[in-house]
C-alpha cells in the first residue's frame, strides 16, 4: 500500500529553482478543507471552539488560516502567547495550558486575557501571587489515573502522566478557586496521544462529562466549558483507516446529551485542541538523494536530517515515503534512508523497501505537517530548513525562511568572537 502525496514531481522541481531542498511544504487545500470538516463536525454545540495547538506548527501564516475558521491558540508558553497575540488571537480565544509554569508566563497570559488551564492544585496559589487575583474564568486539568483502554486495547497509561490533578484534588481546586472569587469553570483532560479510532473522543468525553456533573453537584460552581484537548490523530502507515471527524463528532453529541442534558448541564461548551489532526497530514518534508552507500547494509543518504524531522530518531516513528516520479514503481529495494548528523539514529527509514533511488531524485517524506519542524534543533551546527506553503492556486509562498550560519551564531553577538561570526 501507499499513500499519494499531495506535490508531484514537476511541482518540486517548479519549487526547488527558488527554494533548495529540503523544505518543509503544506498544503493550503487540505487545512482549509480538514478546518471546515471539523467545524461542522461540532456544530451541533453552540459554544464549541477548537484552540489550535500552536506546539505542533508554530507559524503565523498557518495560524492566521485557521483563525478564518473561527480557531484559536492553545498555547504552553511565553513564545507561543505572543504569536498568538501578534496574528490577532487573544482574550479567550486562548487556552493557556502549561505545566511547571514560570511566573512570567502567566503574566502575559493574564495580560492577553487568555483562559488559564491549571495543571496542579498547588498553581491556584502560585498563580494568585503571580497575578495578583484569581480570573473570574478559569479551568483545571483533570487525571484520573490508571489505565486508559477502549474495548481490550490499552491506549494510554494517565497513571504514568505528569499532566493534571487526581479527582479529590479538581474537587479541593475547584471549591478553593470558587472562594477565591472565581465564576465560570472548566475542565480538561488528555488522556491518549495519536488515536486512530472514532472511538476515542466519545469515550473521554463520557469521563469528563460525568465528573463535570458530579463536580458541579458536589462544589456548586457553574462549568462552562468541557476541553477534550487533543489526542485524535493520523494514519501515519498507509494501511491505516482515519478517523472520521463526523463521526467522533456524533459520538460526542449522543454522550452529551445522555449525560450532561439530563444534568440540566446542555448549555456546556464543547473545546477541542488538535494539533495533529488539524496540520499533520498536510504537511511533508521534501529532500533530496545525495548519497548512496552500500555496506553491511544499503544506504541512501538525503540532505535532510533528524534536525528536520526528529520523530524517527526519538520514537522510531514511522513516516511513510514516497520517491516522486516512481509512485508506480516497484518497491523491490530495501534501504536505511537517513541523515547527516554524527548520530546512528539519525534514519528516517530502517529496511524500508522503495523503488531504486537514484541520486538526484526527491523523497517526500509525508506526515511532518505536526511535531515536524517545530521539534527541530541544531545538533552538528545543522541549520532548519524553510517552510512553504503550497496554496489553492498551485503557487507557493514563503512562509518561513531558511537558517543562516548567522542565525545560528546571533546568541554570541554580545561577545566579539560572535561579532566575528555574525558578519
Amino acid at each position: 500500500m501507499s499513500k499519494k502525496p499531495f506535490v508531484t514531481k514537476e511541482q518540486v522541481e517548479e519549487i526547488v529553482k527558488t527554494y533548495p531542498t529540503p523544505f518543509h511544504l503544506y498544503d493550503e487545500k487540505g487545512i482549509r478543507e480538514n478546518a471546515k470538516a471539523l467545524k461542522e463536525a461540532f456544530a451541533w454545540n453552540p459554544g464549541y471552539k477548537e484552540y489550535f495547538a500552536v506546539k505542533a506548527t508554530p507559524n503565523p501564516f498557518l495560524l492566521q488560516i485557521l483563525k478564518e475558521y473561527g480557531c484559536g491558540c492553545d498555547c504552553s508558553s511565553y513564545t507561543e502567547l505572543l504569536m498568538s497575540d501578534a496574528v490577532g488571537i487573544d482574550g479567550h480565544d486562548i487556552m493557556f495550558s502549561s505545566n511547571d509554569t514560570p511566573e512570567e508566563d502567566f503574566k502575559l497570559a493574564d495580560k492577553l486575557g487568555a483562559i488559564i488551564n491549571l495543571d496542579d492544585i498547588t498553581h491556584i496559589d502560585f498563580l494568585e501571587k503571580t497575578i495578583g487575583h484569581i480570573p473570574e474564568t478559569i479551568s483545571c486539568r483533570y487525571n484520573p489515573g490508571g489505565i486508559f483502554k477502549i474495548s481490550n486495547d490499552i491506549m494510554d497509561n494517565p497513571g504514568d502522566s505528569k499532566y493534571g490533578m487526581t479527582t479529590e484534588q479538581i474537587t479541593e481546586a475547584f471549591k478553593t478557586l470558587k472562594a477565591k472569587g472565581a465564576k465560570e469553570f472548566g475542565i480538561h483532560a488528555f488522556l491518549a496521544s495519536n488515536t486512530v479510532t472514532n472511538d476515542y473522543y466519545p469515550m473521554l468525553a463520557k469521563v469528563l462529562f460525568e465528573q463535570a456533573v458530579r463536580l458541579q453537584k458536589e462544589t456548586g460552581v457553574h462549568i462552562k466549558f468541557i476541553n477534550l484537548s487533543g489526542g485524535i490523530g493520523i494514519p501515519y502507515t498507509p494501511d491505516q483507516e482515519p478517523n472520521d471527524i463526523r463521526v467522533i463528532g456524533e459520538g460526542v453529541r449522543k454522550v452529551y446529551e445522555e449525560v450532561l442534558v439530563p444534568a440540566g448541564m446542555g448549555d456546556v461548551a464543547i473545546y477541542t485542541e488538535l494539533g495533529r489532526f488539524m496540520m499533520g497530514p498536510y504537511g511533508c518534508l521534501v529532500t533530496k538523494a545525495i548519497h548512496e552507500k552500500n555496506t553491511y547494509k544499503n544506504y541512501i543518504g538525503v540532505d535532510a536530517c533528524a534536525v528536520n524531522l526528529m520523530r524517527p530518531a526519538m520514537y522510531g516513528a514511522y513516516h511513510h515515503i514516497t520517491v516522486l516520479g516512481k509512485e508506480d514503481a516497484p518497491c523491490d529495494h530495501k534501504y536505511d534512508v537517513t541523515g547527516s548528523l554524527c548520530e546512528n539514529n539519525d534514519k528516517f527509514a530502517i529496511d524500508r523497501m522503495l523503488p531504486e533511488v537514484d541520486m538526484g531524485d526527491y523523497l517526500v517524506i509525508h506526515d511532518t505537517g505536526a511535531h515536524g519542524f517545530s521539534m527541530g534543533y541544531n545538533y552538528n551546527g545543522k541549520l532548519k530548513s524553510a517552510e512553504l506553503l503550497l496554496k489553492e492556486d498551485g503557487s507557493v509562498q514563503m512562509i518561513r525562511r531558511a537558517e543562516t550560519p548567522k542565525d545560528y551564531f546571533a546568541t554570541f553577538d554580545c561577545f566579539e568572537v560572535g561579532k566575528k561570526l555574525c558578519k
